[in-house]
């Protein structure tokens, strides 16, 4: 197979949840750059029709459709207008996620960690579902999910973040294994400190002693570009990566190494 070909997703279509913004975003106009079909679902009217021009441009077919990931009950039919609109879907890539900036346990309320992992691990669960099920019918498929520096570190800032991105790591593992024979590969990414709206708190004056820390463990000696994980995104997507499954690829410059 020759190494353009390896890369190719023309043909396939792509769902990316949170797609209209940071590590979302990137990934959807990376895709799209390697002809990927994109549907992007995120919250924001505005910025979904943002990021639609873009896909646009590129010149592939696209949709943005404005859902709220933890609204249960608007997930299938979602996903029934991507597939009547642009075909079977090939690629999902779990991005939509939400952080509460707590404080730790004893501060966090039931509500705030309800909302986190609803976000970030319950929707993973239920939208992977459905997409596993398309893809069986066509007896191929690419799940990517997105976690964290929090997937493998604790932190006592923000405890239901770094429970639900472990979390996702394992739920990778576990879908993997039972949707291999189907030959439906399940993986994931785990962005390092990367400039996104998300973690613009961190570079803030306010909390320069911790973005300190993270420059200085970070051997790239910087934060990273959204943009910077989407060939990540493309690799996993792509016939590159069909015996690669149950893997975390970190992208993070290097800060998990130390």
């Amino acid at each position: 197979m020759k190494m353009p070909t390896l890369f190719d997703l023309t043909g396939k279509v792509a769902v990316v949840t949170g797609g209209n913004g940071g590590i979302g975003r990137a990934i959807a106009l990376g895709l799209a750059e390697a002809g990927a079909a994109i549907a992007v679902l995120g919250r924001s009217e505005e910025k979904n029709q943002r990021v639609l021009s873009e896909l646009k441009a590129i010149g592939v077919p696209s949709v943005a459709v404005r859902v709220d990931v933890t609204d249960r009950g608007a997930l299938e039919p979602v996903l029934n207008r991507v597939e009547s609109e642009l075909g079977g879907i090939g690629i999902l890539v779990n991005n939509a996620g939400n952080v509460s900036l707590s404080g730790g346990v004893l501060l966090e309320t039931a509500e705030d960690w309800d909302k986190v992992i609803e976000t970030q691990l319950n929707a993973v669960f239920l939208l992977s579902k459905l997409a596993a099920k398309s893809m069986l019918k066509r007896k191929k498929g690419k799940i990517i999910n997105i976690g964290s520096m929090y997937s493998y570190f604790g932190s006592g800032l923000i405890p239901s973040y770094s429970a639900a991105k472990g979390a996702v790591v394992q739920l990778t593992k576990s879908m993997a294994v039972e949707l291999a024979p189907h030959n439906i590969q399940v993986n994931a990414i785990a962005p390092g400190w990367i400039e996104t709206d998300m973690t613009a708190p961190v570079r803030t004056i306010d909390m320069k002693s911790m973005n300190d820390e993270i420059l200085a463990r970070t051997p790239a000696g910087r934060w990273g570009q959204a943009e910077e994980v989407a060939g990540t995104a493309v690799y996993l997507a792509g016939c590159a990566s069909d015996f690669v499954t149950g893997e975390t690829i970190r992208v993070d410059g290097g800060y998990a190494i130390r």
